[in-house]
Protein backbone atom coordinates (compact mmCIF):
# COMPACT_ATOMS: atom_id res chain seq x y z
CA UNK A 1 0.00 0.00 0.00
CA UNK A 2 0.98 3.64 -0.25
CA UNK A 3 1.96 5.64 2.83
CA UNK A 4 -0.64 6.52 5.47
CA UNK A 5 -0.79 10.18 4.38
CA UNK A 6 -2.00 9.17 0.89
CA UNK A 7 -5.19 7.66 2.26
CA UNK A 8 -5.72 10.45 4.81
CA UNK A 9 -5.39 13.01 2.02
CA UNK A 10 -7.75 11.16 -0.31
CA UNK A 11 -10.44 10.79 2.35
CA UNK A 12 -10.14 14.47 3.28
CA UNK A 13 -10.51 15.45 -0.37
CA UNK A 14 -13.57 13.23 -0.76
CA UNK A 15 -15.24 14.67 2.37
CA UNK A 16 -14.80 18.13 0.90
CA UNK A 17 -16.72 17.09 -2.23
CA UNK A 18 -19.75 15.61 -0.41
CA UNK A 19 -22.25 17.97 1.22
CA UNK A 20 -23.40 15.81 4.12
CA UNK A 21 -24.04 12.30 5.37
CA UNK A 22 -22.22 8.99 5.69
CA UNK A 23 -20.13 7.47 2.89
CA UNK A 24 -19.98 3.66 2.79
CA UNK A 25 -17.19 1.70 1.09
CA UNK A 26 -17.81 -2.05 1.48
CA UNK A 27 -14.75 -4.17 0.77
CA UNK A 28 -15.15 -7.33 -1.26
CA UNK A 29 -15.49 -10.72 0.38
CA UNK A 30 -14.18 -14.10 -0.68
CA UNK A 31 -15.99 -15.73 -3.63
CA UNK A 32 -16.30 -19.54 -3.80
CA UNK A 33 -15.61 -21.45 -7.01
CA UNK A 34 -17.70 -24.55 -6.34
CA UNK A 35 -17.85 -24.85 -2.52
CA UNK A 36 -17.17 -22.37 0.30
CA UNK A 37 -13.60 -23.41 1.12
CA UNK A 38 -12.45 -23.35 -2.53
CA UNK A 39 -12.28 -19.69 -3.43
CA UNK A 40 -11.40 -17.63 -6.45
CA UNK A 41 -8.30 -15.46 -6.18
CA UNK A 42 -9.31 -12.58 -3.90
CA UNK A 43 -9.61 -9.20 -5.60
CA UNK A 44 -10.36 -6.16 -3.46
CA UNK A 45 -12.87 -3.52 -4.49
CA UNK A 46 -10.93 -0.77 -6.24
CA UNK A 47 -12.78 2.11 -4.57
CA UNK A 48 -12.12 0.62 -1.12
CA UNK A 49 -8.46 0.25 -2.12
CA UNK A 50 -8.27 3.85 -3.28
CA UNK A 51 -9.58 5.35 -0.03
CA UNK A 52 -8.68 2.73 2.58
CA UNK A 53 -5.77 0.83 1.00
CA UNK A 54 -6.34 -2.51 2.76
CA UNK A 55 -6.24 -5.67 0.66
CA UNK A 56 -8.29 -7.70 3.11
CA UNK A 57 -11.84 -9.13 2.74
CA UNK A 58 -14.96 -8.45 4.78
CA UNK A 59 -14.32 -4.87 5.87
CA UNK A 60 -16.40 -1.71 5.54
CA UNK A 61 -14.96 1.80 5.50
CA UNK A 62 -17.23 4.64 6.58
CA UNK A 63 -16.55 8.37 6.23
CA UNK A 64 -18.70 10.68 8.35
CA UNK A 65 -18.83 14.01 6.51
CA UNK A 66 -20.19 16.17 9.37
CA UNK A 67 -18.03 14.59 12.08
CA UNK A 68 -14.97 14.70 9.80
CA UNK A 69 -14.00 11.15 10.80
CA UNK A 70 -13.22 7.84 9.13
CA UNK A 71 -14.10 4.49 10.66
CA UNK A 72 -13.23 0.90 9.81
CA UNK A 73 -15.63 -1.93 10.57
CA UNK A 74 -14.82 -5.63 10.63
CA UNK A 75 -14.25 -8.61 12.91
CA UNK A 76 -10.88 -9.80 14.17
CA UNK A 77 -9.76 -13.32 13.32
CA UNK A 78 -10.80 -16.15 15.60
CA UNK A 79 -8.42 -18.88 16.82
CA UNK A 80 -9.84 -21.19 14.16
CA UNK A 81 -8.93 -18.61 11.49
CA UNK A 82 -5.41 -18.33 12.87
CA UNK A 83 -4.96 -22.12 12.80
CA UNK A 84 -5.65 -22.15 9.05
CA UNK A 85 -4.26 -18.74 8.06
CA UNK A 86 -1.57 -17.90 10.63
CA UNK A 87 -1.48 -14.76 12.76
CA UNK A 88 -3.30 -11.83 11.17
CA UNK A 89 -3.23 -8.11 12.01
CA UNK A 90 -6.06 -6.88 14.20
CA UNK A 91 -8.63 -4.46 12.86
CA UNK A 92 -7.08 -1.70 14.97
CA UNK A 93 -3.62 -2.43 13.55
CA UNK A 94 -4.98 -2.35 9.99
CA UNK A 95 -6.71 0.95 10.69
CA UNK A 96 -3.52 2.50 12.00
CA UNK A 97 -1.70 1.60 8.77
CA UNK A 98 -4.06 3.80 6.75
CA UNK A 99 -4.71 6.55 9.30
CA UNK A 100 -8.06 5.30 10.65
CA UNK A 101 -8.27 5.68 14.44
CA UNK A 102 -11.85 4.47 14.95
CA UNK A 103 -12.45 0.73 14.51
CA UNK A 104 -15.58 -1.27 15.33
CA UNK A 105 -17.17 -4.69 14.85
CA UNK A 106 -19.66 -5.49 12.10
CA UNK A 107 -22.43 -5.68 14.71
CA UNK A 108 -21.61 -2.12 15.69
CA UNK A 109 -21.86 -1.11 12.03
CA UNK A 110 -25.44 -2.39 11.94
CA UNK A 111 -26.31 -0.48 15.11
CA UNK A 112 -24.67 2.73 13.85
CA UNK A 113 -26.50 2.54 10.52
CA UNK A 114 -29.83 1.95 12.24
CA UNK A 115 -29.35 5.10 14.31
CA UNK A 116 -28.25 7.12 11.26
CA UNK A 117 -31.36 6.09 9.34
CA UNK A 118 -33.60 7.00 12.25
CA UNK A 119 -32.03 10.45 12.31
CA UNK A 120 -32.70 10.85 8.60
CA UNK A 121 -29.02 11.06 7.62
CA UNK A 122 -28.05 10.71 3.97
CA UNK A 123 -26.25 7.43 3.24
CA UNK A 124 -23.95 7.52 0.18
CA UNK A 125 -22.82 4.34 -1.55
CA UNK A 126 -21.59 3.34 -5.02
CA UNK A 127 -23.24 0.82 -7.39
CA UNK A 128 -22.56 -2.68 -6.02
CA UNK A 129 -21.46 -5.24 -8.60
CA UNK A 130 -21.27 -8.31 -6.35
CA UNK A 131 -24.37 -9.95 -4.95
CA UNK A 132 -22.74 -10.30 -1.52
CA UNK A 133 -22.47 -6.51 -1.24
CA UNK A 134 -26.02 -6.07 -2.51
CA UNK A 135 -27.12 -8.28 0.39
CA UNK A 136 -24.93 -6.36 2.83
CA UNK A 137 -26.50 -3.06 1.78
CA UNK A 138 -29.94 -4.64 2.01
CA UNK A 139 -29.19 -5.68 5.59
CA UNK A 140 -27.69 -2.32 6.60
CA UNK A 141 -30.22 -0.05 4.91
CA UNK A 142 -33.40 -2.10 4.89
CA UNK A 143 -33.79 -1.72 1.12
CA UNK A 144 -34.95 -4.66 -0.99
CA UNK A 145 -32.21 -6.00 -3.28
CA UNK A 146 -34.10 -5.12 -6.45
CA UNK A 147 -34.27 -1.46 -5.43
CA UNK A 148 -30.67 -0.93 -4.24
CA UNK A 149 -29.78 0.71 -7.56
CA UNK A 150 -32.39 3.41 -7.00
CA UNK A 151 -30.52 4.66 -3.93
CA UNK A 152 -26.98 4.81 -5.36
CA UNK A 153 -25.42 8.24 -4.77
CA UNK A 154 -24.77 10.13 -8.00
CA UNK A 155 -23.04 12.81 -5.92
CA UNK A 156 -20.57 10.21 -4.65
CA UNK A 157 -20.05 8.68 -8.11
CA UNK A 158 -19.10 12.05 -9.58
CA UNK A 159 -16.81 12.86 -6.65
CA UNK A 160 -14.97 9.53 -6.88
CA UNK A 161 -14.58 9.77 -10.67
CA UNK A 162 -13.19 13.31 -10.38
CA UNK A 163 -10.48 12.01 -8.04
CA UNK A 164 -9.60 8.62 -9.50
CA UNK A 165 -9.48 9.74 -13.15
CA UNK A 166 -6.44 11.99 -12.56
CA UNK A 167 -3.57 9.73 -11.63
CA UNK A 168 -1.08 10.70 -8.91
CA UNK A 169 2.66 10.31 -9.63
CA UNK A 170 2.87 7.26 -7.36
CA UNK A 171 -0.05 5.68 -9.22
CA UNK A 172 1.70 6.25 -12.54
CA UNK A 173 4.77 4.50 -11.13
CA UNK A 174 2.62 1.48 -10.28
CA UNK A 175 1.06 1.47 -13.76
CA UNK A 176 4.56 1.63 -15.25
CA UNK A 177 5.46 -1.49 -13.24
CA UNK A 178 2.41 -3.25 -14.64
CA UNK A 179 3.51 -2.17 -18.13
CA UNK A 180 6.97 -3.67 -17.59
CA UNK A 181 5.36 -6.98 -16.74
CA UNK A 182 3.16 -6.61 -19.81
CA UNK A 183 6.27 -6.10 -21.94
CA UNK A 184 7.75 -9.35 -20.64
CA UNK A 185 4.48 -11.21 -21.22
CA UNK A 186 4.17 -10.13 -24.84
CA UNK A 187 7.82 -10.52 -25.83
CA UNK A 188 7.79 -14.02 -24.31
CA UNK A 189 4.70 -14.84 -26.38
CA UNK A 190 6.51 -13.64 -29.50
CA UNK A 191 9.32 -16.14 -28.85
CA UNK A 192 6.83 -18.97 -28.30
CA UNK A 193 4.49 -18.37 -31.24
CA UNK A 194 4.99 -20.96 -34.00
CA UNK A 195 2.98 -23.57 -35.92
CA UNK A 196 1.92 -26.57 -33.86
CA UNK A 197 1.88 -24.93 -30.44
CA UNK A 198 -1.50 -24.80 -28.67
CA UNK A 199 -2.89 -21.42 -27.65
CA UNK A 200 -3.13 -22.46 -23.99
CA UNK A 201 0.62 -23.05 -23.81
CA UNK A 202 1.20 -19.37 -24.53
CA UNK A 203 -1.74 -18.24 -22.39
CA UNK A 204 -0.49 -20.27 -19.42
CA UNK A 205 3.05 -19.00 -19.77
CA UNK A 206 2.20 -15.31 -19.93
CA UNK A 207 -0.33 -15.57 -17.12
CA UNK A 208 2.37 -17.27 -15.05
CA UNK A 209 4.65 -14.30 -15.71
CA UNK A 210 1.93 -11.92 -14.50
CA UNK A 211 1.49 -13.91 -11.30
CA UNK A 212 5.24 -14.19 -10.70
CA UNK A 213 5.63 -10.40 -10.94
CA UNK A 214 2.53 -9.23 -9.04
CA UNK A 215 -1.16 -9.98 -8.55
CA UNK A 216 -1.63 -11.85 -11.83
CA UNK A 217 -3.41 -10.81 -14.99
CA UNK A 218 -5.52 -7.65 -15.08
CA UNK A 219 -8.27 -9.43 -17.05
CA UNK A 220 -8.87 -12.79 -18.71
CA UNK A 221 -6.23 -12.97 -21.43
CA UNK A 222 -7.23 -13.21 -25.09
CA UNK A 223 -4.83 -15.56 -26.89
CA UNK A 224 -6.43 -16.65 -30.14
CA UNK A 225 -5.68 -17.29 -33.78
CA UNK A 226 -9.32 -16.36 -34.37
CA UNK A 227 -8.75 -12.70 -33.66
CA UNK A 228 -11.92 -11.64 -35.45
CA UNK A 229 -13.77 -12.68 -32.26
CA UNK A 230 -13.16 -9.64 -30.10
CA UNK A 231 -13.24 -11.32 -26.68
CA UNK A 232 -12.14 -14.87 -27.43
CA UNK A 233 -11.30 -16.82 -24.25
CA UNK A 234 -10.95 -20.27 -25.82
CA UNK A 235 -7.35 -21.54 -25.83
CA UNK A 236 -7.72 -24.98 -27.42
CA UNK A 237 -6.59 -24.31 -31.00
CA UNK A 238 -3.31 -25.55 -32.41
CA UNK A 239 -1.60 -22.70 -34.26
CA UNK A 240 -1.63 -23.13 -38.03
CA UNK A 241 0.59 -21.65 -40.74
CA UNK A 242 -1.04 -18.70 -42.47
CA UNK A 243 -2.94 -17.61 -39.35
CA UNK A 244 -2.20 -14.71 -37.00
CA UNK A 245 -2.24 -14.95 -33.21
CA UNK A 246 -3.93 -12.03 -31.43
CA UNK A 247 -2.82 -11.58 -27.82
CA UNK A 248 -4.65 -9.06 -25.64
CA UNK A 249 -3.18 -9.36 -22.15
CA UNK A 250 -2.06 -7.26 -19.21
CA UNK A 251 -0.82 -7.50 -15.65
CA UNK A 252 -1.67 -6.18 -12.19
CA UNK A 253 0.94 -5.11 -9.66
CA UNK A 254 0.71 -6.21 -6.02
CA UNK A 255 -1.19 -2.96 -5.48
CA UNK A 256 -3.62 -3.89 -8.27
CA UNK A 257 -2.68 -1.22 -10.82
CA UNK A 258 -3.10 -2.50 -14.36
CA UNK A 259 -1.62 -2.65 -17.84
CA UNK A 260 -3.34 -3.65 -21.09
CA UNK A 261 -1.54 -4.40 -24.36
CA UNK A 262 -2.41 -6.15 -27.61
CA UNK A 263 -0.14 -7.48 -30.30
CA UNK A 264 -0.94 -9.58 -33.36
CA UNK A 265 1.68 -12.08 -34.54
CA UNK A 266 2.10 -14.09 -37.75
CA UNK A 267 2.16 -17.74 -36.69
CA UNK A 268 4.99 -18.57 -39.12
CA UNK A 269 7.09 -15.63 -37.95
CA UNK A 270 6.60 -13.63 -41.11
CA UNK A 271 3.57 -11.67 -42.30
CA UNK A 272 2.15 -12.42 -45.71
CA UNK A 273 1.83 -9.50 -48.09
CA UNK A 274 -1.93 -9.34 -47.45
CA UNK A 275 -1.48 -9.47 -43.66
CA UNK A 276 1.21 -6.80 -43.61
CA UNK A 277 -0.88 -4.43 -45.72
CA UNK A 278 -3.74 -4.55 -43.20
CA UNK A 279 -1.34 -4.58 -40.25
CA UNK A 280 0.30 -1.36 -41.38
CA UNK A 281 -3.09 0.38 -41.54
CA UNK A 282 -3.82 -0.55 -37.92
CA UNK A 283 -0.36 0.59 -36.87
CA UNK A 284 -0.87 3.91 -38.67
CA UNK A 285 -4.15 4.41 -36.76
CA UNK A 286 -2.39 3.61 -33.47
CA UNK A 287 0.42 6.07 -34.16
CA UNK A 288 -1.99 8.76 -35.33
CA UNK A 289 -3.87 8.48 -32.05
CA UNK A 290 -0.71 9.19 -30.07
CA UNK A 291 -0.15 12.30 -32.19
CA UNK A 292 -3.62 13.63 -31.32
CA UNK A 293 -3.97 12.86 -27.61
CA UNK A 294 -3.82 16.09 -25.58
CA UNK A 295 -5.77 17.85 -22.81
CA UNK A 296 -9.01 19.42 -24.00
CA UNK A 297 -9.44 17.09 -26.99
CA UNK A 298 -12.32 14.62 -26.87
CA UNK A 299 -11.38 10.98 -27.27
CA UNK A 300 -14.53 10.67 -29.36
CA UNK A 301 -13.00 12.99 -31.97
CA UNK A 302 -9.73 11.03 -31.86
CA UNK A 303 -11.66 7.79 -32.43
CA UNK A 304 -13.10 9.34 -35.59
CA UNK A 305 -9.64 10.43 -36.76
CA UNK A 306 -8.36 6.87 -36.26
CA UNK A 307 -11.39 5.71 -38.26
CA UNK A 308 -10.32 8.04 -41.08
CA UNK A 309 -6.90 6.39 -41.17
CA UNK A 310 -8.53 2.96 -41.33
CA UNK A 311 -10.99 4.02 -44.02
CA UNK A 312 -8.24 5.59 -46.14
CA UNK A 313 -6.12 2.46 -45.83
CA UNK A 314 -8.95 0.09 -46.67
CA UNK A 315 -9.84 2.23 -49.68
CA UNK A 316 -6.27 1.81 -50.85
CA UNK A 317 -6.67 -1.98 -50.67
CA UNK A 318 -9.92 -1.82 -52.64
CA UNK A 319 -12.09 -2.93 -49.72
CA UNK A 320 -13.92 0.38 -49.38
CA UNK A 321 -14.93 3.12 -51.81
CA UNK A 322 -16.28 6.65 -51.81
CA UNK A 323 -15.34 9.71 -49.81
CA UNK A 324 -13.46 9.05 -46.56
CA UNK A 325 -15.52 11.79 -44.92
CA UNK A 326 -18.73 10.03 -45.96
CA UNK A 327 -17.39 6.63 -44.87
CA UNK A 328 -16.69 7.95 -41.37
CA UNK A 329 -19.84 10.04 -41.11
CA UNK A 330 -22.01 7.03 -42.00
CA UNK A 331 -20.06 4.62 -39.79
CA UNK A 332 -19.20 2.30 -42.68
CA UNK A 333 -15.69 1.71 -41.31
CA UNK A 334 -17.31 -0.03 -38.29
CA UNK A 335 -17.82 -3.15 -40.38
CA UNK A 336 -14.07 -3.60 -39.84
CA UNK A 337 -13.68 -1.92 -36.40
CA UNK A 338 -16.90 -2.43 -34.44
CA UNK A 339 -15.41 -1.38 -31.10
CA UNK A 340 -14.15 1.82 -29.49
CA UNK A 341 -10.62 3.19 -29.64
CA UNK A 342 -9.94 2.75 -25.94
CA UNK A 343 -10.87 3.23 -22.29
CA UNK A 344 -9.46 4.64 -19.07
CA UNK A 345 -7.11 2.41 -17.07
CA UNK A 346 -5.78 2.43 -13.52
CA UNK A 347 -6.86 0.31 -10.53
CA UNK A 348 -9.25 -1.36 -12.97
CA UNK A 349 -8.25 -2.31 -16.47
CA UNK A 350 -11.52 -0.63 -17.55
CA UNK A 351 -11.06 2.00 -14.91
CA UNK A 352 -14.14 2.77 -12.77
CA UNK A 353 -16.45 0.97 -15.17
CA UNK A 354 -18.45 -0.24 -12.14
CA UNK A 355 -19.46 3.40 -11.56
CA UNK A 356 -21.09 3.68 -14.99
CA UNK A 357 -19.56 4.71 -18.30
CA UNK A 358 -21.89 7.70 -18.56
CA UNK A 359 -19.97 9.22 -15.61
CA UNK A 360 -16.49 7.88 -16.43
CA UNK A 361 -16.30 8.12 -20.21
CA UNK A 362 -18.93 10.77 -20.90
CA UNK A 363 -20.58 13.78 -19.27
CA UNK A 364 -23.10 16.54 -19.98
CA UNK A 365 -20.69 18.04 -22.51
CA UNK A 366 -19.93 14.87 -24.50
CA UNK A 367 -22.78 12.46 -25.20
CA UNK A 368 -22.33 8.88 -26.24
CA UNK A 369 -23.13 8.15 -29.88
CA UNK A 370 -25.83 5.61 -30.73
CA UNK A 371 -24.11 4.69 -34.02
CA UNK A 372 -22.79 1.15 -34.42
CA UNK A 373 -19.06 1.04 -33.72
CA UNK A 374 -18.42 4.37 -32.05
CA UNK A 375 -21.37 3.59 -29.78
CA UNK A 376 -19.07 1.01 -28.14
CA UNK A 377 -16.46 3.67 -27.32
CA UNK A 378 -16.07 3.56 -23.53
CA UNK A 379 -14.15 6.83 -23.25
CA UNK A 380 -15.38 9.75 -25.34
CA UNK A 381 -15.09 12.87 -23.19
CA UNK A 382 -12.43 15.60 -23.15
CA UNK A 383 -9.03 14.42 -21.98
CA UNK A 384 -7.28 15.81 -18.91
CA UNK A 385 -3.67 15.86 -17.82
CA UNK A 386 -3.23 12.74 -15.70
CA UNK A 387 -5.70 10.56 -17.61
CA UNK A 388 -4.38 7.09 -18.42
CA UNK A 389 -6.06 5.38 -21.38
CA UNK A 390 -5.62 2.62 -23.89
CA UNK A 391 -5.07 3.11 -27.62
CA UNK A 392 -6.39 0.03 -29.43
CA UNK A 393 -7.51 0.37 -33.05
CA UNK A 394 -8.16 -2.80 -35.01
CA UNK A 395 -9.37 -4.27 -38.27
CA UNK A 396 -11.39 -7.49 -38.26
CA UNK A 397 -13.14 -9.60 -40.85
CA UNK A 398 -16.18 -11.07 -39.08
CA UNK A 399 -18.06 -13.31 -41.56
CA UNK A 400 -21.41 -13.12 -39.73
CA UNK A 401 -21.29 -9.33 -39.58
CA UNK A 402 -20.23 -9.07 -43.22
CA UNK A 403 -23.12 -11.37 -44.23
CA UNK A 404 -25.59 -9.25 -42.24
CA UNK A 405 -24.46 -5.95 -43.77
CA UNK A 406 -24.38 -7.41 -47.27
CA UNK A 407 -27.82 -8.99 -46.91
CA UNK A 408 -29.38 -5.82 -45.48
CA UNK A 409 -27.44 -3.51 -47.82
CA UNK A 410 -26.04 -1.53 -44.87
CA UNK A 411 -23.60 1.12 -46.13
CA UNK A 412 -23.49 -0.75 -49.44
CA UNK A 413 -22.30 2.38 -51.28
CA UNK A 414 -18.96 2.23 -49.44
CA UNK A 415 -18.13 -1.49 -49.55
CA UNK A 416 -16.55 -3.65 -52.27
CA UNK A 417 -17.81 -7.11 -51.38
CA UNK A 418 -16.00 -8.86 -54.21
CA UNK A 419 -12.72 -7.79 -52.62
CA UNK A 420 -13.95 -8.32 -49.05
CA UNK A 421 -14.72 -11.97 -49.89
CA UNK A 422 -11.01 -12.57 -50.38
CA UNK A 423 -10.47 -11.70 -46.67
CA UNK A 424 -13.20 -13.80 -45.04
CA UNK A 425 -10.64 -16.18 -43.48
CA UNK A 426 -8.23 -13.36 -42.58
CA UNK A 427 -9.03 -13.10 -38.85
CA UNK A 428 -8.33 -9.83 -37.07
CA UNK A 429 -5.58 -7.43 -36.06
CA UNK A 430 -5.52 -5.22 -32.98
CA UNK A 431 -2.57 -3.16 -31.72
CA UNK A 432 -2.91 -1.69 -28.24
CA UNK A 433 -0.68 0.52 -26.12
CA UNK A 434 -1.22 2.53 -22.92
CA UNK A 435 -0.91 6.33 -22.84
CA UNK A 436 -0.57 9.02 -20.17
CA UNK A 437 -2.01 12.44 -21.00
CA UNK A 438 0.53 15.20 -20.25
CA UNK A 439 0.16 18.98 -20.00
CA UNK A 440 0.98 18.97 -23.71
CA UNK A 441 0.37 15.82 -25.70
CA UNK A 442 0.95 12.39 -24.18
CA UNK A 443 3.53 9.70 -23.70
CA UNK A 444 3.65 5.93 -24.00
CA UNK A 445 3.60 4.06 -20.69
CA UNK A 446 6.33 1.49 -20.13
CA UNK A 447 10.10 1.90 -20.40
CA UNK A 448 10.16 0.35 -23.87
CA UNK A 449 7.47 -0.08 -26.46
CA UNK A 450 6.61 -3.71 -27.07
CA UNK A 451 7.81 -4.53 -30.63
CA UNK A 452 5.05 -3.20 -32.87
CA UNK A 453 6.16 -2.59 -36.45
CA UNK A 454 5.90 -5.64 -38.68
CA UNK A 455 9.69 -5.74 -38.90
CA UNK A 456 10.14 -5.48 -35.12
CA UNK A 457 7.62 -8.25 -34.51
CA UNK A 458 9.28 -10.56 -37.02
CA UNK A 459 12.69 -9.85 -35.47
CA UNK A 460 11.39 -10.52 -31.95
CA UNK A 461 9.87 -13.80 -33.09
CA UNK A 462 13.16 -14.88 -34.63
CA UNK A 463 14.78 -14.19 -31.25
Amino acid sequence: MFDKETYLRRRRALRAKIKSGLILFPANGESPVNYPANGYHFRQDSNFLYYFGLNCPNLVGVIDVEADTSCLYGDDCTLDDIIWMGNQPTLREMGERVGVQHTFTMLELQLMMTMAIRKGRRIHFLPPYRESNVLLLKSLLGIKSDFIGNYVSEELIKAVVSMREVKEPQEIEEIERACETGYLMHTTAMKMCRPGIVEREIAGTIEGIALSKGAGVSFISIVSQNGETLHNHYYGNKLRPGRMLLIDAGAETDMNYCSDFTRTLPVTGRFTEQQKAVYDIVLAANNRTFELIAPGVTYQSIHLEAARVIAEGLKGLGLMKGSVDDIVENGAYALFMPHGLGHQMGLDVHDMEDLGEKYVGYNEETERSTMFGIGSLRMGRKLKEGHVLTVEPGIYFIPALIDKWRGEKINAAFLNYETIEKYLDFGGIRLEDDALVLAKGCRLLGKKRIPITAEEVEEAMRG
